[in-house]
C-alpha cells in the first residue's frame, strides 16, 4: 500500500471542502431557488462558487507538487462523486440507486490505474 503524504491529505481535504461548495453552487438552486428567476439562481451560485475556487485553486497548486495533473483530475472526480451522492440522497431527497455504486466502482478503478505507478 502506498503511504499518503501530508500534501496529498491536505489536497484531499481542500478538494472535499471545495466540492461541497461546488455541489451546492451547481445543484442547490434546484431546491432552494426553483421559484426564482434563473438570473437570481445564477448570481447566488456564482457567489457560492467563489468559496469553491478559494479552496480548489490552492488544493490543485499544492497537489500538483506531488501528483500529475491527470491524477489530480481523477482524484477530484472521485471526491466529487463522494460528495454528490450523499447530497443527492439526503439533501435533494433523490432515491438511492445501484448505479451510484457502479459509478463509484468505475471511478475507484480509474484511481487505481492513475496512482498504481506512484
Amino acid at each position: 500500500m502506498v503511504p499518503i503524504s501530508g500534501t496529498i491529505l491536505r489536497t484531499v481535504l481542500l478538494l472535499t471542502a471545495s466540492n461541497v461548495f461546488m455541489t451546492f453552487a451547481w445543484y442547490g438552486h434546484l431546491k432552494n431557488l426553483s421559484g426564482r428567476p434563473w438570473i437570481i439562481a445564477a448570481l447566488v451560485s456564482w457567489g457560492i462558487a467563489l468559496f469553491e475556487y478559494l479552496l480548489q485553486v490552492p488544493a490543485n497548486r499544492m497537489g500538483a507538487t506531488t501528483m500529475s495533473i491527470a491524477q489530480l483530475k481523477m482524484l477530484q472526480e472521485a471526491i466529487a462523486l463522494t460528495v454528490f451522492v450523499p447530497f443527492a440522497v439526503f439533501y435533494m431527497k433523490q432515491p438511492v440507486k445501484l448505479d451510484f455504486l457502479w459509478a463509484g466502482l468505475c471511478i475507484m478503478g480509474a484511481l487505481y490505474f492513475m496512482f498504481r505507478g506512484s
